[in-house]
């Protein structure tokens, strides 16, 4: 009842306001015309006129009314600078904090109840951190004050720190404000107008957020450097930790720039994606695809051939591969580039000093401006009972640990359902393993829709692998009798143990940041499964900055490299300018066969997130090259604004999707809509006129009927 009364008294307050016409007083012509009025009654009743104005400015700012900007304005004019900051900041902060109550009141108790689990890390942070984050929005007015008002009062940040805080964050603007009402109540004549006070008092209001933000970013600064000694001079521009994709592009930069760089890379050149991921993996993934197409030339006229390989050759072909590969991520090509490459063991000492330990055993300390982390990621092993007592492998390392065998695992259980469990699945199936996948969710690729995943499914299994879904592992176990057999039991929702005997169990159930090692402890440096980091990529010292899986949010090599751009940026130039990362469009592809490429949302998020969308479906089995090819398999699924052509997300199943759904992620990024798809010129027959034929089939369904209807009527005529 009481909720109702207050919400009863907000509404009749604020029609009152409106209907009684306080809108248009409180606007600059309506206090200009008065101004002499307000002259008159202030000189006559002082205090009276005082404490009305007191009383106004608190109901306006308790009930979120427009306004208060006119009302500091008129402090200044009618009270003088310090009278009237006296009166504005302490009304303005009391009336806040009505409003902050009433929101509290009102509607925090079912926000939180329903959000609470999206809520507990916003309310770890205001916990935390609240009372600067509040100074921070107050100082710098980045959202009206009434909304900051309101939000703030669900989040569980305490009244008294929200009144105090919110007392001393606006006062700096508030003093601008009355300042400037100050100035605008002494133009008495036009050459009042271009008085220096007065075009002091407006640039102050131009300037202001800016010269609040870096002194706010001054205070930060100092405030997270306290206790640490900075040099005076430095021996480098940029340290970089760790040479995969992000600390090979960020270094490349530096060096282009023409700063002095080091990148230190502990063990190989090129990182993961080079030595132990997508090169060798899509390497294995060809080698299993020809093998399959041999196995099933029947689809393009030729007889099948029973497949007869060594194993230890396919091993062999994949490190060549990677041989061809590595002179382009090589010591010899960064150190021509200008990069100074130092093969060891980075430490940090400080934020500003690297203690560097050769693998030649020898060790030195470096000076730097700023320092890129880029160390990347590692296999993650999940805690599972009695692993130490068998042989696993992972996707780090089963390259070299099976590089010696004759032929495949011939027994091989993959754990994990993502897309490195579904690629590597598909591609020992393929070359005559007897794979079992295991996945303790409902469903393979959780990140897709879920006609995506039962697809995938789809696929796997008529390659012969067995896929297991909901089912968790409980332990491993070697035989005790015959110490060769190795065995992982696992368990259904109905807690039913099954064992699986194994020649070779890979563990495939994603990566985590390598986030220890080199130092991070020794500045209390915030990791929470990755390195935290701000938009600009920098942790909580600004000159320590993070790229790639350590930073997180995507696990991608070409995510890697496009945070590495922003990282070098801002760490060179960010005194000068610094850009957030965009984060708008990323790619990403599961590389079985066919491929699946997404960009943008999915039709699952796009439901998750309450957007309205509309959804349009090609079928890549109408396509003529497809056709051809004997690939007449999967579609292409593009979301869009509801009656509009912007593209929201798109899906694609097929054979070549990774190269296919580079079209649309250039339209997304340069806000190109399905009609500029339609109307470009696509090569036939070519798998890319599969983009061009699902804008077609989006235009089909928004053809203008009424519009046709008249055209038809216009051909019967000239008929006639």
């Amino acid at each position: 009842m009481k909720k109702i009364l207050i919400v009863l008294v907000v509404v009749l307050v604020i029609a009152g306001f409106f209907f009684f016409g306080f809108d248009d007083l409180l606007t600059l012509e309506g206090i200009q015309s008065r101004l002499g009025q307000f002259y008159e009654w202030r000189n006559q009743s002082p205090l009276l006129v005082g404490g009305l104005f007191f009383l106004a400015y608190l109901l306006v700012a308790a009930f979120s009314l427009p306004g208060a900007a006119i009302m500091t304005l008129l402090a200044g004019a009618l009270f003088g600078l310090w009278w009237g900051l006296l009166l504005a900041s302490f009304a303005s902060s009391i009336g806040a904090l009505f409003a902050f109550l009433a929101s509290r009141f009102l509607f925090r108790d079912s926000f939180q109840s329903k959000f609470a689990g999206k809520l507990k890390s916003i309310n770890e942070g205001v916990e935390k951190d609240g009372g600067f984050y509040l100074f921070t929005l107050r100082l710098l007015p980045l959202f009206p004050f009434f909304i900051v008002n309101i939000l703030m009062g669900l989040t569980t940040i305490k009244a008294w720190t929200y009144y105090w805080v919110s007392q001393i964050g606006m006062l700096a603007g508030t003093f601008v404000y009355v300042n400037a009402g100050v100035q605008l109540a002494q133009i008495e004549s036009l050459k009042d107008i271009i008085s220096p006070a007065l075009l002091g008092s407006f640039a102050l209001l131009a300037i202001f957020p800016l010269l609040a933000k870096k002194a706010l970013d001054w205070y930060k600064a100092r405030q997270v450097y306290k206790g640490w000694n900075k040099p005076k001079t430095f021996d480098r521009n940029m340290v970089v930790i760790g040479a995969g994709a992000g600390g090979l592009v960020s270094s490349y930069i530096a060096a282009t720039v023409k700063a002095k760089v080091t990148l230190v890379e502990a063990n190989k050149m090129g990182g993961d994606c080079l030595n132990y991921g997508c090169v060798p993996s899509k390497s294995l993934i060809k080698s299993a695809k020809v093998a399959h197409n041999m196995r099933h030339a029947e689809a393009f006229g030729l007889q099948n051939v029973e497949v007869d390989y060594d194993f230890k050759a396919v091993m062999s072909r994949i490190q060549q591969v990677i041989k061809k590969i590595e002179p382009n991520d090589s010591v010899e090509r960064y150190t021509g580039l200008g990069v100074d490459v130092i093969k060891g063991y980075a430490t940090i000492i400080d934020p500003w000093t690297m203690e560097v330990k050769g693998n030649d055993g020898q060790v030195q300390r470096l000076t730097t401006r700023n320092i890129v982390i880029a160390a990347g990621s590692r296999p993650f092993i999940p805690p599972i009972d009695g692993l130490e007592t068998v042989d696993y492998l992972t996707s780090d390392n089963l390259w070299e640990k099976l590089s010696h065998q004759s032929s495949p695992p011939k027994h091989l259980v993959i754990i994990g359902g993502g897309p490195i469990g579904c690629e590597l699945s598909q591609a020992f199936a393929r070359l005559g393993s007897n794979v079992t996948q295991i996945e303790r969710g409902s469903r393979l690729l959780k990140k897709e829709d879920l006609e995506v995943a039962d697809y995938t499914q789809q696929c796997l299994e008529a390659d012969g692998v067995t896929v297991l879904l909901n089912h968790d592992t409980v332990r491993c176990e070697r035989d005790k009798i015959n110490n060769e057999l190795q065995r992982l039991i696992i368990k259904d929702k109905q807690g039913l143990e099954t064992a699986l005997e194994f020649d070779a169990l890979i563990l495939a159930v994603g990566r985590e940041a390598r986030t220890t090692g080199y130092g991070l402890e020794n500045l209390g440096i915030d990791t929470e499964g990755t390195i935290v980091t701000n938009d600009y990529l920098q942790t909580k010292f600004p000159n320590i900055l993070a790229a790639g899986d350590v930073a997180g949010p995507y696990q991608f090599t070409h995510v890697a490299s496009h945070q590495a751009w922003y990282a070098a940026v801002n760490a060179l130039f960010g005194g000068l300018k610094k850009f957030k990362v965009d984060y708008r469009v990323i790619p990403w592809v599961t590389f079985i066969d066919p491929e699946i490429a997404r960009v943008g949302l999915s039709e699952t998020e796009a439901n998750e997130q309450d957007i309205d969308f509309e959804v349009t479906r090609y079928d890549i089995s109408d396509l003529d090259r497809a056709i051809t090819e004997s690939q007449a398999t999967g579609w292409v699924k593009v979301l869009t604004v509801p009656n509009k052509d912007k593209i929201l997300g798109v899906t694609i199943v097929g054979h070549h999707a990774g190269e296919l759904i580079a079209e649309y992620v250039l339209a997304m990024k340069h806000n190109l809509g399905l009609n500029k798809v339609l109307g470009t010129i696509h090569t036939y027959p070519t798998m890319s006129e599969a983009n061009k034929y699902a804008a077609g089939e989006w235009k089909r369904n928004h053809a203008p009927e009424t519009l046709l209807k008249w055209v038809e009527k216009y051909h019967r005529f000239k008929r006639s």
